[in-house]
């Protein structure tokens, strides 16, 4: 069963129960108003009429007895009251002449019946009775001897009665009228019950619809149109509208997701070619000399067959390294995106800088390597894993060195406050367009101008990018192009050192791009 169609039998039910309940009380009401009206006009006409009637005493072979007659009928005849009066000796009963005219007479009564009359309880004095067809108000009144023995029991009663059927015919024209009515109130609450409730629930038609289309992948665009009111619909049609946009954008990064993966594949899969190849050839290189190594020992041409082999087993050796280097970053970048939480603990960072320092003096660069001012790191501690925070310096030195052919690399420390230390590390070399800045960190990622004239595989930003997230620090960048570059790395201290914040001393570069 349809939300729609429960909402409008709901609304039905309840509009049906509340009009039975309204025209039930109605009736009811009218028929109360109307009885309880008459009531004190037939006790007066009676009470007019009761002191008129005549007990005559008559003696018969049953025994002494009475017989009742109403005095001066005539005068009254014009009235709308009927009259019976019961002998309660031996129920005989004494009607008016419209009675015995109409052939009709009322029902008697009884000891149980006198007496809740004689203890005047209203459900005794006023009776309603259907006679033959018609319907009859009747008031019970008891005949005494003389008004001066009211005292005593009674011998008669009187049963006064006004004719109702009017009344009843206007009753039974209510009730056809508020049956009519009810039912057609129903009928047309229940139409508009149903448009109501399908024109409130079209956006949940349109909802089911724009889902149905994102379940066969047909739209991811689409939107639900809705023009009513803030409702709760509203609310909702928002609510999906806004879930709809992220959807869309989770499926475009998802795209995007398998877009950089099967390009990760690719470009891993190319890297790992080359070096691949060069050991092949070089180890086919190697067989074909062994072959050899024979007739050259015989023909004393030993030197030169050993040369190569020493040659081609460097360029085995150099590209092993390579690959190892490739597999490694490959495995860090593995570990990170499984949540992979490195040790760390309290350092000293004057001590681990110094020691970056003296490693980095023996790489091979064409490039002079500065030692700025290390004295601001003194007695200063950060929270994090020395092998991987001297990765981290160790890939912006070697990038530096890389792409800078001359000139100098610099590096040196900055202070901001007692909360955060920079590791500055600057060189004068090809520098990177601003637009290429956000796009730095992405795996295998190359700015345009270096693809191709420089070894590497485009992962150790991405490493570094880890590590710095790992310490809950962050990078600045400020590059030119053909103008060199200056990476700030930021990492919180351990302990926070006393002393009045200073600002570390700039060695911007000319519209250099921030970020």
């Amino acid at each position: 069963m349809s939300i729609r169609l429960r909402l409008t039998l709901w609304y039905t039910g309840i509009l049906t129960a509340t009009l039975f309940v309204l025209a039930l009380g109605l009736y009811f009401y009218m028929n109360y108003i109307i009885f309880t009206g008459l009531k004190p006009d037939l006790k007066d006409e009676a009470n007019y009429v009761l002191p008129r009637i005549k007990a005559m005493p008559i003696v018969s072979s049953q025994g002494f007895s009475f017989n009742f007659e109403l005095s001066g009928r005539n005068s009254i005849r014009s009235s709308k009251l009927f009259l019976q009066v019961v002998n309660l000796q031996d129920g005989r009963k004494f009607r008016s002449d419209d009675l015995i005219e109409a052939g009709l007479e009322f029902p008697g009564v009884n000891e149980k019946k006198v007496a809740c009359i004689l203890a005047e309880k209203s459900e005794c004095l006023y009776e309603r009775v259907k006679i033959k067809g018609y319907d009859f108000l009747i008031y019970n009144a008891p005949v005494y001897i003389s008004p001066l023995f009211s005292g005593q029991e009674p011998i008669g009663m009187m049963q006064a009665a006004f004719f109702t059927g009017s009344y009843e015919q206007l009753f039974g024209q209510l009730r056809l009228i508020l049956t009519l009515t009810m039912l057609l109130g129903i009928v047309l609450a229940a139409s508009i019950g149903w448009f109501l409730a399908r024109k409130a629930l079209r956006p949940i038609e349109q909802v089911i619809l724009a889902t149905n289309q994102i379940e066969k992948g047909a739209d991811l665009q689409r939107r639900i149109e809705y023009q009513g009111p803030g409702d709760e619909i509203g609310v909702l049609t928002e609510t999906i509208n806004g879930m709809l946009g992220r959807l869309q954008a989770a499926y475009r990064e998802m795209e995007e997701a398998y877009a950089a993966q099967r390009r990760f594949v690719s470009d891993a899969s190319h890297e790992l070619r080359t070096p691949l190849t060069t050991i092949r050839g070089n180890v086919e290189l190697l067989q074909k000399m062994w072959k050899q190594s024979q007739r050259q020992l015989q023909e004393d041409r030993t030197l030169p067959a050993i040369e190569l082999s020493l040659e081609a087993m460097r360029d085995i050796s150099d590209e092993a390294e390579r690959m190892s280097r490739l597999v490694n970053d490959l495995l860090a970048l593995a570990r990170a995106d499984a949540g992979f939480r490195m040790d760390k603990k309290e350092l000293e960072i004057k001590t681990l800088l110094e020691d970056v320092a003296r490693k980095a003096s023996l790489l091979p660069r064409t490039s002079d390597w500065v030692v700025g001012d290390l004295s601001e790191a003194e007695a200063t501690y950060v929270y994090g894993n020395s092998d991987y925070l001297q990765q981290l310096l160790f890939i912006f030195i070697e990038n530096a060195f890389k792409y800078t052919e001359s000139g100098y690399v610099s590096m040196e420390v900055r202070r901001y406050g007692g909360k955060m230390i920079g590791i500055s590390i600057k060189d004068t070399g090809i520098g990177m367009d601003k637009d290429e800045v956000p796009h730095i960190f992405e795996r295998f990622y190359r700015a345009d101008v270096s693809r191709g004239q420089k070894a590497g595989t485009g992962l150790g930003l991405s490493i570094a990018k880890w590590i710095i997230d790992e310490h809950e620090g962050s990078i600045e960048v400020m590059t030119g192009k053909g103008e060199g570059s200056a990476f700030v790395i930021w990492l919180p201290l351990a302990r926070e050192t006393g002393g009045e914040e200073t600002k570390a001393s700039s060695h911007s570069l000319t519209d250099g791009n921030r970020v």
